[in-house]
């Protein structure tokens, strides 16, 4: 069934298609018409973590001035013209509400038609509201965050009943440096309002903001590279100027990199860096210089690498040791082939991954290009004939509660064979 269409042909049909799809699927009973996969998959993990389907939850809301501290920080005030431009010119005629939530599912910005916007205060659609799937269930903020891609989800495709009367379309926006979930931009109203192309409306405006993020990236490193030129003009040895994240603007005396590894707090001084070894670090406009102390280091000591998969929608790596820790998020293909180096800590060869990835073995030159991208964060912690952890470093994984969501978006075949092995109820490790 091609709900974006019915709706749009006639919106009480589709109401009632969907709401017979819903009443049926929470009755375990087949439905005339199956719900679409990747509503039925969010079905499911709801009924697994104990979602109620008839009382929605509310968590509180945050308050007004942790609101407005989230908003200065957040990387996604300096795209919100992006999204006014290309969604509220329209969304305010077409009777709908477009809806800006951090990556952890709080909404920050709300704008759009004003009798809609009263009609979502109903639904505790607020501001400072939490929108996580498995907080209020299958919807247009918090299911594009677990899926990691453009979600349409039409009246009763939404889990609780209290939102069926409500349809929204929500793009996952993305840090194009490192592919870390940033937030959600949402378009959402009543179901007759929305057309069959919001979706890829939604989504490529989510896009154009990512591409501003990458142009605003790339002229602060050419700002922070001009202020370091003079500097590094006159240095002896290597040393290099990076941002506050550790992408790097120009180097002198050592080939170029793109980007370093910083731990969580820098301060200027003698420093061990992870990736570096020792080394002078010193402020400059825009970032910092890190200058020689010694020869970088041919290989990168670490105590411990954690890899965090227990919340669906959530991966995260962090390496900590003796001089200090780091984490990142990690894209949906990383984090598959992280996984499967830790199922299989002797190492894996490029046709081994490709088989288990994408279960055809010739694949070796997408492996490779990923595990490339790869070594660029964890350098020497990551080995290669074949790919494998360093032997020298603790590994520690925690899995979801219920292994079924294991990298719920992942098809790969290795990954779907672990899935049922799911015993624990309890925090996994491994």
């Amino acid at each position: 069934m091609n709900v974006a269409r019915l709706a749009a042909v006639d919106a009480a049909q589709a109401a009632r298609v969907l709401s017979e799809v819903r009443e049926a699927a929470l009755a375990g009973r087949r439905a005339r018409v199956p719900p679409r996969p990747v509503i039925e998959q969010s079905w499911g993990r709801m009924l697994r973590s104990g979602v109620d389907p008839e009382h929605d939850f509310r968590s509180g809301l945050l308050p007004a001035d942790e609101v407005r501290r989230r908003r200065e920080e957040s990387p996604l005030r300096h795209v919100l013209p992006v999204l006014r431009e290309g969604l509220l010119s329209v969304a305010d005629v077409a009777r709908h509400i477009m809806v800006v939530a951090d990556a952890e599912g709080r909404v920050l910005w709300r704008e759009g038609s004003r009798p809609v916007l009263r009609k979502a205060d109903g639904l505790g659609f607020e501001l400072g509201a939490d929108w996580r799937e498995d907080v209020v269930g299958t919807n247009g903020v918090g299911t594009p965050m677990v899926v990691r891609r453009p979600v349409q989800v039409f009246a009763g495709e939404h889990f609780v009943r209290s939102q069926t009367s409500w349809t929204c379309a929500g793009a996952p926006i993305t840090d194009p440096r490192d592919g870390r979930l940033i937030g959600v931009v949402d378009v959402s109203g009543p179901l007759e309002t929305m057309h069959p192309a919001t979706l890829a409306w939604v989504d490529s405006v989510a896009k154009l903001a990512e591409a501003r993020l990458r142009e605003l990236h790339l002229v602060r490193l050419e700002r922070l590279r001009a202020v370091a030129a003079p500097v590094l003009a006159r240095l002896a040895g290597w040393a290099l100027a990076v941002d506050g994240d550790g992408w790097v603007a120009a180097v002198t005396g050592m080939p170029y990199v793109r980007r370093v590894t910083l731990p969580k707090s820098l301060s200027p001084g003698d420093r061990w860096l992870p990736s570096l070894g020792p080394c002078a670090v010193e402020p400059l406009a825009g970032g910092w210089l890190l200058r020689a102390n010694g020869e970088p280091p041919a290989t990168t000591a670490a105590a411990k690498v954690v890899l965090d998969f227990a919340r669906p929608g959530r991966r995260t790596l962090t390496v900590e040791s003796a001089a200090g820790s780091w984490s990142r998020q990690l894209s949906p293909r990383h984090a598959e082939l992280l996984f499967l180096l830790t199922e299989n800590p002797s190492g894996r060869g490029a046709a081994d991954l490709a088989e288990d990835l994408f279960g055809d073995p010739t694949r070796t030159v997408t492996v490779r290009a990923e595990m490339s991208r790869i070594r660029r964060y964890l350098g020497q912690l990551l080995r290669h004939r074949p790919y494998r952890l360093s032997e020298e470093t603790e590994v520690e994984v925690l899995l979801p509660r219920d292994l079924r969501n294991l990298l719920p978006q992942s098809t790969a075949p290795a990954v779907a064979r672990r899935r049922p092995a799911a015993r624990d109820h309890g925090p996994a490790r491994s």
